[in-house]
């Protein structure tokens, strides 16, 4: 596959409008196939759209917590306002998830017991819980609305993992990683964790942060994968040391979802004993920097996102994604270059694990090939590779 022809493949399928996710859940009006156009620009059916999505990603409570809250806006008249007139494609900037994170927050912190309450299990009145946190809360969750999420989700390194196994197999030498949209950098210790792919184990056995998602489809091989350097950037960069910045990802973790924020507090506490280097930039400019700087002999350099294309600015995104497509050109067997991509489809109907590498299979320019569908948090892998 030529460069030219992969560089289209991404831009056509690794971003794209959410119009086309699954509607609401039973519990909230459904959403007619003929007015998802609309959908994405209007803030209040946002809501309810992401409510659907929340239960097919597996999580009944933050479905329920979504629908309450489009069934409860108008306690909260200044977050109404803003929902109603989001500026911008609402589904694009995560606004639900923001909404959502808003009211863990609070859940979290006590000051509303109706609402602790509700998310210990104690009582299942959503409406009654939800309606009065918008009210009383208003304030705090419009603060959680002025910030872009930040997951930073750990699950989703076993699908890195599985890709960087699948380049050690061929080029049997250390990785030099880079990440754009790194966030916190929690993907970037990936060998710090252990993996359990399958039945086939990578990482650090004896790692606190255990990743195992339940696995479909043919085994993974099993190569080693020795990491030499990690590198990251982000526009924002979490700072864990932060107490708040740690609140801010916790409260992101879905509430019925207690492995994965386990699983976050012990990569927390990875990532405060010996953070990785993650620097504060655009993608684009930092990519177009870091791909031109000499690559060591005998080191595949890797380029490696999750969930970030979707956020990027159509500028930016082509400039990042062009300045991949000119390290692959560049690539020779000693120094050779990969990128993984973890995104949705054009779609947005399945999150794919992509491979490119340079130089091809067979002396081809670049081989580019979908290793997996997943989970969009990680909790399965369904290996094509």
């Amino acid at each position: 596959m030529t460069s030219t022809a992969i560089l289209r493949t991404e831009l056509g399928e690794s971003h794209g409008t959410a119009r086309a996710a699954p509607p609401g859940p039973e519990s909230a009006p459904q959403t007619p196939v003929e007015t998802r156009d609309a959908v994405t620009r209007d803030g209040r059916a946002e809501l309810l759209r992401q409510s659907g999505i929340a239960r097919d990603l597996g999580s009944p409570f933050v479905s329920e917590v979504l629908a309450a809250a489009w069934r409860q806006l108008d306690r909260a008249p200044r977050l109404a306002a803003l929902v109603s007139n989001w500026p911008g494609d609402p589904a694009a900037a995560a606004m639900a998830m923001r909404l959502n994170a808003g009211l863990h927050a609070l859940a979290r912190r006590g000051a509303l017991p109706d609402l602790s309450a509700l998310y210990a299990g104690l009582h299942a009145n959503f409406g009654r819980a939800i309606g009065a946190a918008l009210e009383v809360g208003e304030e705090t969750i419009l603060e959680w609305m002025d910030h872009p999420t930040q997951t930073n989700e750990v699950g989703r390194s076993a699908a890195f993992m599985a890709a960087l196994m699948t380049l050690a197999d061929g080029a049997g030498m250390p990785f030099e990683l880079l990440e754009f949209g790194a966030s916190a950098g929690l993907n970037l210790m990936l060998d710090r964790y252990a993996h359990d792919l399958g039945g086939v184990g990578a990482g650090t056995p004896d790692s606190p942060v255990r990743v195992s998602p339940e696995w479909r489809g043919a085994a993974v091989v099993k190569a080693p994968v020795q990491i030499h350097s990690v590198r990251g950037v982000d526009l924002r960069p979490l700072r864990l040391e932060d107490p708040f910045t740690r609140e801010r990802l916790l409260s992101y973790i879905w509430a019925d979802h207690p492995a994965r924020a386990e699983r976050l507090c012990h990569a927390i506490a990875l990532n405060l004993a010996r953070p990785p280097q993650i620097e504060r930039a655009s993608a684009a400019p930092w990519l177009a920097h870091q791909l031109t700087q000499p690559q060591r002999e005998g080191v595949c350099r890797v380029v490696m996102h999750s969930m970030v294309l979707q956020y990027l600015p159509e500028a930016e995104r082509r400039a990042a994604l062009t300045s991949i497509m000119a390290a692959g050109a560049r690539a020779t067997p000693d120094r050779p270059f990969a990128w993984i991509g973890l995104e949705w489809n054009s779609d947005r109907t399945e999150v794919q694990l992509r491979l490119t590498r340079w130089p091809g299979e067979g002396g081809e320019t670049g081989t580019s090939r979908v290793l997996a569908l997943c989970h969009a948090y990680g909790s399965w892998i369904d290996w094509r590779g």
